[in-house]
């Protein structure tokens, strides 16, 4: 059995990353991390909303031979349901029923979350374990509300550790619902500042 790690981070730094920090010249820094805490491993208000306002994330698994395998998953925002202070758990929907996220949790449980929000230039990393539970009763439960999509099972993401990173990189968008918006709020202002203007020019050219 192998032991714990030392920290949380050690879910990624692995000796041979930490080798090439020490090489690249940034493992002093991120010793001291560790030495501080390292990264989190329960969640934070913060993060707990973050995730349920999620509309697009990506979920990484590995097959047992190590071949990498990344999905998108998708929904409406709170599709994503924070269970416990570890623990997220959503409606896994049909598609094109290839299920290989599925076989490779069979075979290795060990999984990543990818969330990115691109108007407020932010990511967060979540490593764990993942398992696809087939319960009908629990489906229900987490399938969004008047969604079009079929569930066809739920994917339970255990959180080993989690980080934030830095918006660099990170390019500005917004999704379409939220430029429809802007949008529409712009046209009604021009409609009103339209109406002003024509008053404005038969007052003056009723003096």
């Amino acid at each position: 059995m192998s032991s714990a790690p030392a920290y949380s981070s050690d879910v990624a730094f692995t000796p041979t990353v930490k080798s090439i920090q020490a090489r690249k010249g940034s493992r002093a820094g991120y010793a001291s991390m560790e030495e501080r805490g390292s990264w989190r491993t329960g969640f934070t208000p913060d993060l707990v909303a973050f995730i349920e306002s999620q509309t697009s994330v990506f979920l990484a698994t590995a097959n047992a031979e190590g071949q990498p395998y990344i999905q998108h998953r998708g929904g409406p925002a709170g599709f994503m349901h924070v269970v416990d202070d570890h623990t997220i758990a959503f409606a896994d929907f049909a598609g094109n029923r290839q299920y290989i996220t599925q076989g490779n949790l069979e075979d290795n449980s060990k999984a990543y979350l990818f969330l990115i929000d691109y108007r407020t230039r932010q990511r967060v990393k979540l490593w764990g374990e993942a398992e696809v539970v087939e319960d009908a009763e629990l489906t229900a439960k987490l399938m969004p509300e008047n969604y079009r999509a079929r569930p066809e099972q739920v994917i339970i993401f255990r959180v080993a550790a989690w980080d934030a990173n830095c918006p660099q990189h990170i390019p500005l968008r917004f999704e379409a619902a939220e430029v429809e918006a802007i949008v529409a709020g712009r046209d009604v202002r021009i409609k009103e500042l339209e109406a002003e203007v024509a008053r404005l020019c038969k007052a003056q050219s009723s003096q």
